[in-house]
């Protein structure tokens, strides 16, 4: 953590507890937009002193915003300045780093909380970006507000990729499902039960002949050297020769010219996705690498390149997180229940999913390796399972339960620059 950062948190921490009621501060809540944003300027008190101020979204925009926060400060004798945003797609950032980088207080806003407070304005739902700006600053007048994360160039950069590496592994997923919606079923039904085995001998098929009568024309050694270009091991063989008995008595349907040139195109185009989602992998895992935090991290059982890059990308900066409550929030594994006219009892609590979905899917997957394949998570699993076996759901249940634990284990071993050790499952 940079000096710059700590003091940030630091100012945050003390501003959340101080803010209410304070005679020194001049809320500026800010509704963010693509091309112009709408700001109000208040104190926390409630009394306003600028309603409406509309600034484009540019350097001349943000020297307008200044200019007149800095008049209302001095003429109304209030020493701080605030600034508040929502968080809109990526539209808040360039207005929040200049901020930042101008040294002002900057705070975020949750827009779940955003909406649940609107209506406490003036009793009305209606909703403008006037009224969202209001709503912005009363929030933060209230302390109601979220640290404004500012990470530094390597965390941005490696959260830039895991991002680039979902949007390829959806497409590469969209691209599987078509070959086997728009090909598979309909010229060679039979192949479809294999669909999730041997991708490379798959993609072959697919690609060089998907008919089932070229198929059962050729000679066995032919169909495999056609579609793997390899040796094959004993599992591949078998595998593959059921699959050219099947497609004797195919069903399918008869394959034109098109229908083959359509499945080379989206084959090609698969091995394409497969190869970029291969390079982005490799720069993610480069630049994870020039972290410490990452290599104690990967001292987690269940941790690959994949998961340790993710959980330290998300968590960025160890020391923002006072707690590790702090923590399972961050990722949506708190656990929340309603109560109200109930017992504590009969009161069912689950987790909030407020976070990162895909944090928490990435953790349950550590999980289930780690309580499979490492002695001490084995004997920690089967311990909290004892007893409950028979319980419907409830290795799933543990597994999400582990899953939080392992990422509370890694922010302490960020925090701490120390390996795994079994003592931490305690």
């Amino acid at each position: 953590m940079t000096n710059e950062d700590a003091t940030r948190i630091m100012s945050f921490r003390q501003l959340k507890s101080s803010i209410r009621n304070s005679t020194e501060h001049l809320i500026i809540g800010i509704d963010v937009g693509k091309e112009t944003h709408h700001a109000f300027m208040g104190t926390t008190t409630g009394k306003t002193l600028l309603r409406k101020l509309v600034f484009s979204n540019d350097v001349h925009g943000f020297s307008k915003l200044l200019d007149k926060a800095n008049y209302l400060k001095n003429k109304n004798g209030l020493p701080r300045l605030v600034f508040g945003l929502e968080p809109t797609g990526n539209y808040h950032k360039a207005l929040g780093m200049h901020l930042i980088r101008c040294a002002f207080d900057v705070v975020m806003v949750s827009g779940v909380a955003v909406k649940r407070n609107r209506e406490l304005i003036d009793g009305r739902w209606d909703k403008n970006d006037t009224k969202c700006a209001a709503n912005i600053a009363d929030l933060i007048s209230q302390g109601k507000c979220i640290f404004y994360e500012s990470p530094i160039s390597k965390i941005n950069d490696l959260r830039e990729l895991l991002h680039l590496r979902k949007l390829y592994k959806k497409e590469e997923h969209r691209i599987k499902m078509r070959i086997r919606n728009d090909l598979i079923t309909k010229y060679f039904p039979e192949l479809d039960k294999y669909f999730g085995q041997g991708k490379r001998e798959l993609l072959g098929i697919v690609k060089w002949c998907l008919d089932p009568g070229r198929i059962g024309g050729m000679e066995f050694e032919d169909f495999v050297c056609t579609v793997t270009g390899r040796k094959c091991g004993l599992v591949q063989k078998k595998k593959l020769k059921k699959i050219h008995e099947l497609s004797v008595g195919s069903i399918g349907c008869s394959m034109s010219p098109v229908a083959e040139f359509k499945a080379k195109v989206l084959a090609n185009w698969l091995e394409q996705v497969r190869s970029q989602v291969n390079e982005i992998e490799g720069k993610i895992e480069d630049i994870a690498q020039t972290f410490e935090e990452y290599h104690f991290i990967r001292t987690i059982p269940g941790f690959g390149p994949y998961i340790a890059s993710l959980v330290l990308a998300k968590i960025g900066d160890p020391s923002r997180f006072e707690n590790k409550s702090q923590v399972l929030k961050m990722a949506g594994f708190d656990l929340s229940a309603i109560r109200s006219g109930k017992s504590s009892g009969k009161a069912v609590p689950v987790i909030s999913k407020k976070g990162s979905g895909d944090l928490r899917y990435a953790l349950c997957q550590a999980a289930v390796v780690a309580s499979s394949k490492n002695t001490h998570f084995i004997k920690y699993f089967q311990k909290r399972l004892k007893g409950r076996e028979k319980e419907n759901g409830i290795k799933l249940k543990m597994w999400v339960k582990l899953g939080a634990k392992m990422l509370v284990i890694a922010w302490t071993l960020m925090k701490n620059n120390a390996e795994f050790d079994p003592a931490h499952l305690k």
